[in-house]
């Protein structure tokens, strides 16, 4: 029978397995040693290596700025930062340090740090805890930018991503945590800077990240029953984004909508548009660009108003639905 680990195990068993292959990695932040990390992704590191794992005070700018001295120094620091909304905090060191860390010094000193990051919203966290932060991060070249849809790719993706000698921010959707799915017990990477076509389609494409990418799924599932054809990509990598893909997938299909769970304005979905109307596609497209986003606001608490500001699956099917009829 195959086998099914939850999101959180898969990146608990990258981890455990990352450091087995090599004793350069070390595990960082707040509560991530003792206590096995706020998720408990972290769980078991610290009784197996207690000097790889260290607890840290309450300071996301003194943990980046370590892990970017020791990723200097050979190591292969994996930074937690508890909520992807504190990166904020840290941002001088992310984008002035680690994001400039290969440039500097033409390749010869590592910045090889990774920065896990749990994202989103769906879980009644509100204003500070819920955030999508991908628009921060995508428009800081020297960073690369990885969010995984599957327990497959979360372990397969933070494997590859430790290996990687660029600085990584990794963003691990909150709500994905329980989802289970199919992993391969062995290491294994899979590699960055490449999207997958989820589900093939020739009627209009759908580019979708991390819990959006199941809500474009069974938005297709349905929509085959009434005979619209939908191709499915997730980028997995958001920066640097695997244009190609994309760009070969709507120029056959001719028609493009994005699902994104942060605010439209300036959001990810705003570049694939752009990217859309080039000179490359724009004489292929079939109808104008369709974006299902979260309201231009910041994530309430409350139940009924965080459903009502989040994309939806309803959401989705008519912006399918007016895109192909267009």
């Amino acid at each position: 029978m195959p086998r099914k680990l939850s999101f959180s195990k898969a990146l608990n068993e990258a981890l455990h397995q990352s450091m087995e292959r090599d004793e350069n990695v070390f595990i960082i932040g707040e509560d991530v040693a003792k206590m096995g990390g706020d998720f408990g992704i972290t769980q078991g590191i610290w009784q197996k290596w207690p000097e790889r794992a260290y607890d840290t005070p309450l300071s996301e700018q003194a943990i980046i700025g370590l892990c970017s001295g020791a990723a200097a120094l050979g190591l292969r620091p994996v930074a937690e930062i508890m909520f992807a909304d504190f990166l904020g905090v840290c941002f001088d060191q992310i984008v002035n340090n680690a994001a400039k860390m290969n440039f500097m010094y033409g390749g010869e000193a590592s910045a090889a740090i990774t920065v896990r990051a749990s994202t989103g919203g769906g879980i009644r966290c509100a204003y500070h805890h819920s955030q999508c932060v991908e628009p921060w991060l995508m428009n800081i070249p020297g960073l690369v930018v990885v969010a995984p849809s599957t327990p497959y790719e979360a372990k397969g993706l933070l494997n590859a991503s430790i290996r990687d000698n660029n600085p990584v921010i990794f963003l691990e959707h909150k709500g994905l945590y329980n989802v289970k799915g199919e992993v391969p017990q062995d290491y294994y990477e899979l590699p960055l800077y490449q999207a997958e076509v989820k589900r093939q389609g020739s009627d209009v494409t759908v580019v979708a990240t991390m819990m959006m990418t199941d809500l474009a799924l069974k938005a297709a599932e349905q929509l085959a029953q009434e005979g619209i054809s939908v191709e499915v990509i997730d980028p997995r990598t958001l920066f640097p984004l695997d244009k190609e893909t994309i760009i070969q997938s709507v120029g056959r299909t001719g028609r493009l909508v994005v699902v994104q769970e942060g605010p439209q304005f300036m959001g990810f979905g705003a570049e694939l548009g752009a990217i859309a109307a080039s000179e490359e596609l724009f004489e292929y497209l079939k109808a104008p660009v369709k974006r299902v986003t979260s309201e231009d606001v910041p994530t309430a608490y409350a139940p009924c108003m965080e459903d009502f500001i989040m994309p939806n699956l309803d959401k989705v099917l008519r912006a399918i639905r007016s895109t192909v009829e267009y």
